[in-house]
């Protein structure tokens, strides 16, 4: 288990917060001229979705969490419950919920792979996050026609993705097309190449 000194605590590592694994959402090292530099971070929860403010000084370290990636597949999701199973084995599923999981639900594509974030807590294994690609391509299931002039949304419209989520497009996107989106921000990228 690694040990990160309080300045090496930034976006994207994940740490153990009170025996519990975190993803640092932000971070920012503070400096003032009458006290010692601290470190001023976002915490979310990776085992209840909660975020929460913590604050390290220079003294403070943190270790991070050893989190094994493992590919699985998204089977679908029903009630706010999302059905994953190891690949090549559908009859081991195992299900995540919608406030675990975050943004990540907007994006992803039955039986599509992702990787699932497992940790191991004290012997017992538990899947606490997926990552999914950071550009992924989508077909349009549905676009409003762009209207000649209509540029009082900044010249995007809404579209509607095959796994039914929406996002703000350019409007020369038609129904039928394929997409790249960036799964992180949520934003459109380009238009997908034939």
């Amino acid at each position: 288990m690694a040990t990160l000194e309080y300045s090496e605590i930034r976006e994207k590592k994940i740490i153990l917060h009170d025996d519990e694994p975190c993803e640092v959402v932000e971070s920012h090292v503070a400096r003032t001229q009458q006290r010692k530099p601290q470190n001023q971070v976002k915490l979310r929860s990776l085992i209840s979705g909660k975020v929460f403010p913590a604050t390290y000084h220079v003294s403070d370290k943190a270790d991070e969490a050893e989190i094994e990636k493992r590919e699985v597949t998204f089977l679908y999701h029903n009630k706010g419950e999302y059905w994953f199973c190891e690949i090549g084995n559908k009859s081991n599923r195992f299900k995540l919920d919608e406030t675990l999981l975050g943004n990540t639900a907007k994006f992803l594509k039955e039986n599509e792979n992702v990787t699932a974030l497992v940790w191991d807590n004290d012997g017992e294994e538990q899947t606490i996050g997926l990552k999914l690609p950071i550009k992924m391509q989508f077909k349009v299931k549905e676009a409003p026609p762009a209207v000649r002039g209509d540029t009082s949304k900044g010249g995007n419209k809404f579209i509607i993705l095959e796994n039914g989520s929406s996002i703000s497009a350019p409007m020369f996107i038609e129904e039928g097309e394929s997409v790249i989106v960036n799964t992180e921000t949520g934003d459109y990228v380009e238009r997908a190449k034939a």
